[in-house]
């Protein structure tokens, strides 16, 4: 692939949701990512295409039986991608000890909820688990009711695989310089933590309050929401700034609205607002704003993304062999990214040193699948 980290080879011991998602935008950006999957694959059943698992060449390896092929392949590689719990590497003889010990330069990121240290290092979790500890699910959804995931994204795609890509890509930066890998410990409560810098530096301001739906940017402004339309189908209201404001309240025809900087009017400054929107339908909301500076913008359900007209124009949802997926983000002027083949290059195991000979030896003995 032709993007920025071509020539940077990366091992993927596979796992679920957050490694994948990393080692998916990896291989976008032009790694040669190999993906190691267990016997059998994933051992969650994925209700449709697996597109985080997509794009790479796929080895089905017992590591329980012989660690030795993908050792090899550590000889070879820039970056070691793992998500298993903590130990579980090390027992199966893949711990970072000894990866770096035969290759100095490795970075070796390892991939967890909890992260590689304290009390609950050893703990199961998901998504939903770190962001509770770490306070951004409780700030999420309406004052008085209960608190409402936002969707995985949050812990693990966000606190995790972003986080984990900006480790390896900031441990292969530092190696240009000292010649040294290391060891990067992602962990998706730390993740979360460091996304919710803004709301504990206006907490310690006195301009966030730990009731949900009371604040700013969790909808308790009501210049702030989201707002039903005349066909059930909802805008999105985001005009913090006055001049977006008074754009909102021009385009709604509103002329003696409450005072929004007096929490105390929010209640009929909201009612105001969702009388005016429930008079006409999204689209039609759209076509008012459309060429107002208000921050008005539709609420979109998944399958009308694509259609719209600033996702067209700019491809940022594509069909990969009649099947949509979102487009490589970010985007470079020299060395795009792209979205690589499903199942990798064909040369792919000879690049990583593996001929034909060794991998009919290896599925003789049952270590290779």
């Amino acid at each position: 692939m032709p993007g920025p980290l071509q020539g940077v080879r990366v091992v993927e011991l596979a796992g679920l949701g957050p490694a994948p998602f990393a080692c998916m935008l990896l291989a976008q950006l032009g790694a040669d990512v190999l993906r190691i999957d267990r016997p059998g694959g994933a051992a969650v059943e994925i209700h449709g295409p697996d597109l985080l698992a997509q794009g790479r060449p796929t080895l089905e390896v017992d590591l329980k039986r012989d660690p030795g092929l993908v050792l090899h392949l550590v000889d070879r590689a820039d970056v070691l991608v793992e998500g298993f719990r903590p130990g579980v590497a090390e027992r199966l003889g893949l711990g970072p000890e000894v990866c770096l010990e035969r290759n100095p330069r490795l970075v070796y990121a390892r991939m967890t909820g909890w992260g590689q240290t304290g009390p609950w290092a050893d703990r199961v979790g998901h998504d939903i688990n770190y962001l509770g500890v770490a306070g951004a699910l409780g700030a999420v959804g309406e004052a008085g009711r209960k608190p409402v995931p936002p969707l995985n994204l949050v812990a693990d795609f966000g606190g995790g695989g972003l986080y984990c890509v900006a480790g390896v890509l900031a441990a292969l930066l530092e190696r240009a310089t000292s010649g040294q890998g290391q060891v990067v410990d992602v962990a998706m409560v730390d993740g979360v933590a460091s996304l919710m810098t803004l709301f504990w530096a206006m907490r310690a301001g006195g301009a966030w309050h730990d009731e949900r739906g009371t604040n700013l940017l969790d909808g308790g402004a009501p210049f702030y929401d989201t707002y039903a339309c005349a066909d059930g189908e909802y805008v999105a209201v985001g005009a913090i700034e006055e001049p977006f404001w008074q754009a909102v309240l021009d385009g709604l025809g509103l002329r003696d609205a409450p005072d929004r900087n007096d929490p105390r009017q929010w209640p009929a400054l909201r009612g105001q607002l969702s009388e005016a929107f429930a008079t006409r339908t999204r689209d039609e909301w759209s076509a008012v704003f459309a060429e107002r500076p208000a921050c008005v913008t539709p609420v979109l359900r998944m399958g009308e993304v694509p259609a719209h007209p600033h996702v067209r124009a700019r491809g940022s949802v594509v069909s990969d062999e009649g099947l949509l997926r979102p487009a490589p983000a970010p985007r470079f002027s020299r060395t795009p990214g792209a979205v690589p083949p499903r199942a990798g290059s064909p040369d792919a195991l000879g690049r990583w040193g593996l001929d034909e000979q060794e991998l009919a030896r290896l599925r003789a003995t049952g270590v290779l699948g």
